[in-house]
């Protein structure tokens, strides 16, 4: 089924990761709350939706492709009966975007049967695909995260713990996992710490790990910290158990798109609140690159904050300048052709009555394959407005991440083909600016320990430049 959002939601950002959540809470309804903690880790992959419960004896899962709210009902949500959960919402990173891939995976091994969900990307996720398959190990899917659970399933071990300590070595890349076995939640880091994951205590006992504080926050939890990169926190019916199993890198790698567009606003990584740091890389693009303008505007929701920050530093009025009609890339009904190439404005329209005369500021976050930015400026125009500047809140995207994120091939980057002058002139703003490397590490306040690799092409684990997303699919065409 190909969902509407692959033509028109967010198509010129790069697209979410994945959301993970477990959740052990002894008297409690576990389902319908890794639904709620999931619904709000909905921003972060809307192709499919998974949770899988056990009661002590058995797992139980249901798994589909769409939204959370679409995917589950009560209906489907009654059987999923006991003390432990494990949830994934998905943005296909490896793998394409269809139902054999949707996670969690479930499968029965000598120890019993075990769940995983995964955020993130193995970069030598084909290298261990070939070992499974030379060992007479079959995969069904082209994703990652089976190679991650068939992996995992055959590891020497006495406890699980001990079982993924014995395999975590090997995974070379981004992994976040939440992990459901017949008696415990299981939450893991990987030692470069890419992927933000946090655990949290459940108001009635109990608890919950999740990719953003906010999920967390939702269920009620207190007491939250980032699970520490290469930690195994086991979630279970003694106490919250921690094992460092394998040392952090020498060099963190923390995502910095995490603080540009990821994570929501109210969620902290890395120790800061994300709204915090977008307004202060606002503030930021504001002393770099200065003009003589009349009106600050958002291109909502991400870049909100990052507005409001540019238009105080710069000592001009903040408005809205789009409208977002924020649930059109949320459905599986096709536009016809007509509406089709309306594109940006199904989405976005322009608020003449504040534009109209105006020169007008406008702040993004980023731009990608630069699909929507030349069709937003063009909305602003249309409405009146006098000059458009367009300001990022980050560098320029010229490489591919390898990490988690789809941002497409060098091919798909404008930033890799055109210069800055090409860029505005296709684009069609009176001035374009992106925000340096060193403007945007002073605004997130950290000077190391984040990956750049998407502005720098400076990988924080070596790649294989060729492997692309779907290239484990050949093999099941």
């Amino acid at each position: 089924m190909d969902h509407m959002a692959n033509h028109l939601n967010d198509s010129d950002h790069p697209r979410h990761e994945c959301g993970v959540i477990g959740i052990y809470a002894p008297r409690e309804d576990v389902a319908r709350m890794a639904f709620f903690g999931l619904y709000a880790l909905q921003h972060r992959g809307q192709e499919a939706a998974g949770i899988a419960v056990a009661d002590g004896r058995t797992i139980r899962l249901h798994k589909d492709v769409g939204l959370v709210a679409q995917v589950f009902t009560p209906h489907n949500l009654a059987p999923l009966q006991g003390h432990y959960a494990i949830g994934h919402t998905r943005y296909s990173t490896t793998g394409s975007s269809n139902a054999r891939n949707a996670q969690p995976f479930l499968i029965e091994t000598r120890h019993g049967p075990v769940a995983v969900a995964h955020n993130g990307n193995l970069v030598n996720a084909g290298e261990l695909r070939r070992d499974l398959l030379e060992r007479g190990i079959g995969l069904s899917t082209s994703s990652d995260s089976e190679v991650i659970t068939m992996m995992l399933a055959g590891a020497a071990g006495e406890t699980w713990e001990e079982r993924l300590q014995t395999v975590m070595p090997r995974w070379r890349g981004a992994y976040c996992l939440t992990i459901l076995t017949r008696d415990g939640v299981l939450a893991v880091r990987d030692p470069w710490g890419f992927h933000p994951l946090s655990v949290g205590r459940l108001p009635g006992g109990g608890h919950a790990a999740a990719s953003e504080t906010g999920a967390l926050r939702t269920l009620g939890c207190e007491a939250i910290r980032e699970v520490k990169p290469g930690e195994i926190v086991t979630l279970s019916n003694s106490a919250l158990r921690v094992r460092q199993a394998l040392p952090p890198a020498p060099a963190l790698a923390r995502c910095t798109f995490e603080h540009i567009y990821f994570s929501r606003p109210d969620s902290v990584w890395d120790g800061l609140t994300v709204q915090n740091v977008r307004v202060r890389l606002g503030e930021a693009l504001a002393e770099e690159a200065p003009v003589d303008a009349d009106l600050v505007i958002p291109v909502p929701d991400s870049s909100t904050p990052a507005a409001i920050g540019y238009a105080r530093a710069a000592g001009l009025p903040y408005n809205d300048g789009f409208i977002k009609n924020r649930y059109i890339g949320r459905t599986f009904i096709q536009p016809t052709d007509s509406l089709r190439k309306q594109g940006v404005a199904l989405k976005f329209l322009a608020l003449e009555d504040n534009l109209r005369g105006q020169r007008v500021v406008v702040i993004d976050d980023s731009i990608v394959r630069g699909n929507t930015s030349g069709p937003l400026v063009r909305l602003l125009r249309d409405a009146g407005a006098r000059e458009v500047h367009l300001r990022l809140t980050c560098p320029p995207i010229a490489h591919p991440c390898f990490m988690g994120v789809d941002m497409g091939n060098y091919a798909d980057l404008i930033a890799h083909r055109l210069t800055l002058d090409e860029m505005r002139d296709l684009i069609d703003c009176d001035s374009l600016h992106f925000l340096s490397l060193a403007g945007m590490l002073r605004a997130i306040g950290r000077p190391a320990g984040y990956c750049n690799a998407c502005f720098t092409g400076v990988y924080p684990v070596e790649v294989d430049v060729a492997h692309t997303k779907t290239g484990f699919e050949q093999a099941l065409a």
